[in-house]
């Protein structure tokens, strides 16, 4: 399997729409028969994608457990008990064993992860080391640490920062249902303070967690309307963890879950 590679190079000025999409036409899509959608989806891919390609990356945390969010969907969550115990930042050493398996594994990039509400600023000088030493490695690097305050995304470009991962989760209107300790609005901050910073943005979000198809809808009108749209798009499927308030939701159908994925992929025709 060859590495994922876009066809012509892009831009924010191809990542920008150019008549903004609304969550009816967005769930217009999603009511296409099914052969139908894949069909459209696959071609709009093809127009900007090598269709036999991949791109591998691996995923460490690098601080697990004891955040101070309320995610319902999310087992670090000290507001849940879920019987994962909260550690600390991990070593460097530790990063880079892992670093080096993951790029002798095919990984071509390398993102960490810390279960914070928002980094504070002791955690920047250890985490700004880490970015520069994988990055040292020859691999993309990409953090996801949560909120940024003022002069941080600057911080983490000048380590050398490839992707910033902050995800919206879900629709606006479902949001509250899931989340109480941050709001919708400071998600899009942080992602404009990367964007400024002239990082790459990661960010997507969560099905399966009980909303409905048109507030799925909803979630892909927020990521495509976002000026430019992201680089990298992620769409999950809940992991349902024993202790978390959304353990027992009804599963989706995994049909859905693909019909989420294509729909994605025609309204934002360049994320990967």
């Amino acid at each position: 399997m060859n590495q994922i590679q876009t066809l012509t190079p892009t831009t924010d000025a191809d990542r920008r729409q150019a008549t903004p999409w609304t969550v009816d036409a967005v769930a217009a899509l999603f009511e296409l028969p099914f052969n139908d959608l894949l069909f459209r989806a696959q071609t709009v891919h093809r127009e900007h994608f090598d269709a036999n390609a991949v791109q591998l990356s691996t995923l460490l945390s690098i601080k697990t457990g004891g955040c101070e969010e309320d995610c319902k969907y999310c087992p670090q969550s000290a507001h849940f008990d879920t019987g994962l115990k909260a550690e600390k930042l991990i070593p460097l050493e530790e990063v880079m064993e892992a670093a080096r398996a993951a790029k002798a594994n095919g990984a071509t990039r390398f993102c960490m992860g810390a279960a914070w509400r928002s980094p504070k600023p002791r955690h920047l000088e250890a985490i700004g080391e880490m970015i520069s030493e994988v990055k040292a490695l020859g691999l993309e690097t990409c953090l996801t640490a949560g909120m940024l305050e003022d002069g941080q995304a600057e911080q983490l470009k000048s380590a050398g920062l490839d992707y910033y991962n902050h995800n919206l989760d879900t629709a606006p209107e479902f949001y509250g249902q899931i989340i109480t300790t941050r709001t919708y609005q400071d998600r899009l901050d942080t992602l404009e303070r990367v964007r400024q910073q002239g990082m790459k943005v990661c960010s997507g979000g969560i099905v399966g967690m009980g909303e409905t198809r048109r507030q799925r809808a909803g979630l892909l009108v927020q990521l495509a309307n976002l000026d430019p749209y992201p680089e990298s798009v992620p769409i999950n499927n809940l992991v349902q963890v024993e202790g978390t308030p959304l353990a027992g939701t009804a599963p989706l159908d995994p049909l859905e879950f693909i019909r989420t994925i294509a729909v994605a992929r025609i309204t934002m025709p360049r994320a990967m």
